[in-house]
């Protein structure tokens, strides 16, 4: 017996090594025809499945999911089924021998067991000192430095504790790390309760009076896990410590005081479903199961006290179901079915009012522009509206729950956020900030659950940022920090709304932000800056530290809310699905029309730089008007239609037919055709202006292959592509290392190709 207990012990830890050898990044070279094609599979394994990606660095390919990943009986098999491969081999030590399979040929693929040092082809990126090269363009005698816009502040993020005895704030060190630190208001001691080492604290808060919650991820990979820590830095615990899963925040919960809502992709990485945890001791409690991806719940509405009253759900993947639980009721009842983009969104239960089933609903389902009203989900009614506007989608709420939660404000963005006051409290704050910080833009980032503090944030186009302190009781207003006292207001540039029409009709608003130079009548170069998104985000009036950094050299820079962003109402939304790469590019060309017939823009020195959809629009406006730019700089940006919407991350494939409806459908014969049409990778011939490449190697959403296959492209045809990768980074540069450097050689980009 013992023996045979012995032999199944054996063969089990046999099993075991065999699973975990497989799991790992496994390299080879494939010959085909006298050509050698360097291949990593990247193989993990989820509970029982095996799944796996490929890099294929010489075709720009980084991240490819495989259909199928199998490995039984020694034997490892993949498959793709898009491209019409397969591969199989047998595993034996540390290499797998088999063959590779595609269009009924086969060939000899050997994989050797190894591991990637760095994502993407690394023989591609521009080296240290070709980019300081580039950087040594930018030569002048200036009155600020990149530095002066893109450091961080030496404190910044302030918050009030809940009853207000201390303020949290970042601060950073000579290493540019931000620590958060404590200060005890009464005595004016300070503690270090986080410490920022490699990895970046993303975001902070308080959850009550001793305790704070904070959130990191991995080099930039969104991964987010949520910490927590005592106000003295003791008990710092991961609150959410599993791989490859992203932690979000639901709920703070004000009423449960040591508990908070999340949501997290643990079981299924399509799929996020809602958790208790205690804030103390990371324990877990599942509130709610997400048992079906192709038709996924996208958000859930708790209340005050945790309990989960409402949610919303994809169906068919265009469509927006909602489902709520009355009062008295013992489960959840379809509420309605809308499309994706129709609003229906709770913003707060109605908690001044005997009736549980009264909410602030903001909605546009009867509407074109967002609303704000008062809804009965007991009996299916509204109740009254609350806030509308007839330009812009009215989104902006105030509540007291100190004050039995009465009404403080609403509003809306349109050129500039634009605030109504409500209640006789809020009244007297609103008229107090106008007569203090008349022409800024203010507003209440914080304030004690007394309501006796507050933190007011006043800003506007020429100010970074100044905190400030009242203590409502004595009406006094006391100036807490100055985030950037280096940058003068007198020294800034204005960020100038504009309105134009489009050639076929629309109204689009956008800025334009003016050096002095062309406020004195001198036609400057231009920098054209499309937003990213591109659906349902939009560029706002305020301090922008890029413009007003094009703006210390001299360039204008247009920032243009092109058809699908995000403010003007549904339909204006809509008009631009389908459009991303045509008529969205329109809005953006006119625009540039429109300010050269200003007289601001010379005409001969135009730029376009953005990220993420606006690199994409960087590449697109290079192929679409070649003869309109003299150059451009792409971050994070789209390069092919086809492998950004075939790599997305897992837990935006619920999304995929929304993706489809937003950009193109790939599956449909005639939208494919549009989407090749308009993907910058299939058009590299029409390049003719000078291209600057920056990219996170960590990116999730962007893959790195989007930036490598461009560069790739161009250079086949002999065009000089900078290109700079950092490996510390994702979707978006964040440390302030990175940004200045990227900064640097930007101007340095710009001057060298603009005159």
């Amino acid at each position: 017996m013992k023996h045979q207990l012995l032999t199944m012990v054996i063969v089990l830890m046999s099993m075991l090594t065999a699973q975990a050898q497989v799991t790992g990044d496994w390299k080879g070279k494939l010959e085909v025809q006298g050509n050698a094609l360097d291949m990593t599979f990247h193989i993990t394994k989820d509970g029982e499945n095996y799944k796996s990606t490929l890099d294929i660095p010489a075709q720009g390919a980084s991240g490819l999911p495989m259909t199928e990943t199998k490995f039984e009986n020694n034997i490892l098999t993949i498959s793709f089924a898009q491209a019409g491969f397969s591969f199989a081999g047998e595993l034996k030590g540390s290499e797998v021998i088999g063959k590779f399979k595609q269009g009924g040929m086969e060939f000899p693929l050997t994989l050797s067991k190894g591991k990637a040092s760095k994502p993407g082809d690394t023989t591609l990126v521009s080296s240290k000192a070709d980019l300081e090269k580039l950087i040594a363009f930018d030569k002048g005698n200036y009155a600020y430095k990149v530095e002066d816009y893109f450091a961080k502040p030496n404190s910044s993020a302030f918050q009030l504790s809940p009853n207000g005895k201390y303020i949290s704030y970042r601060e950073k060190d000579a290493n540019n790390k931000r620590h958060v630190m404590i200060k005890e208001v009464a005595t004016g001691k300070v503690v270090r309760a986080i410490e920022e080492k490699d990895e970046l604290i993303r975001a902070m808060g308080w959850v009550n009076d001793e305790r704070l919650v904070y959130i990191m991820d991995q080099g930039g990979n969104e991964n987010y896990h949520l910490y927590a820590v005592n106000i003295d830095g003791k008990n710092n615990i991961d609150l959410t410590p599993f791989e490859d899963v992203q932690a979000n925040i639901l709920n703070m919960m004000k009423e449960v005081k040591d508990h908070i809502i999340i949501s997290m992709n643990k079981d299924n990485k399509q799929v996020f479903e809602p958790y208790k945890v205690n804030i103390h001791t990371g324990e877990l409690e599942k509130l709610f199961t997400n048992t079906d991806p192709a038709n996924a719940i996208v958000d859930y509405d708790f209340d005050k006290e945790g309990k989960l009253r409402g949610y919303s759900k994809m169906h068919n993947g265009i469509n927006t179901q909602y489902f709520y639980k009355a009062n008295g009721k013992s489960d959840f009842e379809l509420f309605g079915t809308g499309k994706w983009d129709d609003t229906f969104s709770i913003l707060s239960f109605n908690y001044a009012s005997k009736n549980p089933d009264e909410a602030y609903v903001l909605t546009n389902l009867d509407s074109d522009k967002a609303r704000i009203i008062l809804y009965d989900f007991g009996t299916k009614k509204i109740l009254k509206e609350i806030y509308s506007n007839a330009e812009y989608d009215a989104t902006i709420l105030g509540i007291s729950r100190k004050r039995n939660w009465e009404i403080d404000y609403v509003g809306f963005e349109g050129a500039r956020v634009e605030i109504k006051p409500v209640s006789a409290t809020f009244k007297k704050l609103y008229q107090k900030f106008s007569k203090e910080f008349p022409g800024y833009e203010y507003s209440i980032v914080g304030k004690t659950d007394e309501e006796d503090q507050y933190l007011v944030m006043v800003q506007s186009d020429k100010l970074y940022g100044r905190y400030y302190h009242l203590d409502a009781k004595s009406g006094k207003t006391t100036l807490l920090y100055d985030l950037m006292p280096q940058l003068k207001e007198g020294d800034m540039a204005e960020m100038r709304p504009i309105t134009y029409k489009s050639r076929d009709g629309l109204t689009i608003h956008g800025y334009i932000t003016l050096p002095k130079e062309a406020l004195a009548g001198k036609k400057v170069p231009l920098i054209v800056n499309p937003h990213g998104g591109p659906q349902g985000v939009r560029d706002s009036w305020g301090f922008n530290p890029e413009a007003q950094l094009f703006a210390s050299r001299g360039y204008a820079t247009l920032q243009v809310n092109f058809r699908v962003s995000g403010g003007y109402g549904k339909e204006f939304l809509r008009a631009g699905f389908k459009q991303v790469g045509r008529k969205a590019m329109d809005d953006v060309e006119d625009g540039v029309q429109y300010v050269i017939d200003q007289g601001w823009a010379d005409k001969d020195n135009i730029a376009i730089y953005g990220a993420s959809h606006g690199g994409y629009a960087v590449l697109r406006g290079l192929t679409k008007t070649p003869d309109l730019y003299k150059a451009g700089v792409d971050y994070v940006g789209v390069s092919n239609i086809f492998t950004l919407l075939n790599s997305i991350p897992e837990y935006w494939k619920p999304y995929k037919e929304m993706l489809y409806q937003i950009w193109y459908n790939l599956e449909d014969t005639e939208e494919a055709a549009i989407a090749k049409e308009v993907s910058p990778l299939f058009h590299v011939d029409k390049i003719k202006a000078p291209l600057f490449v920056v990219q996170g190697a960590n990116d999730p959403r962007v893959k790195i292959a989007e930036a490598d296959q461009i560069v790739s492209a161009l250079r086949a045809k002999g065009v000089d592509v900078p290109y700079m990768v950092k490996y510390d980074e994702g979707h978006g540069f964040h440390k302030e290392e990175n940004q200045i450097e990227f900064y640097k050689a930007m101007l340095g980009f710009f001057r060298k190709h603009l005159n």
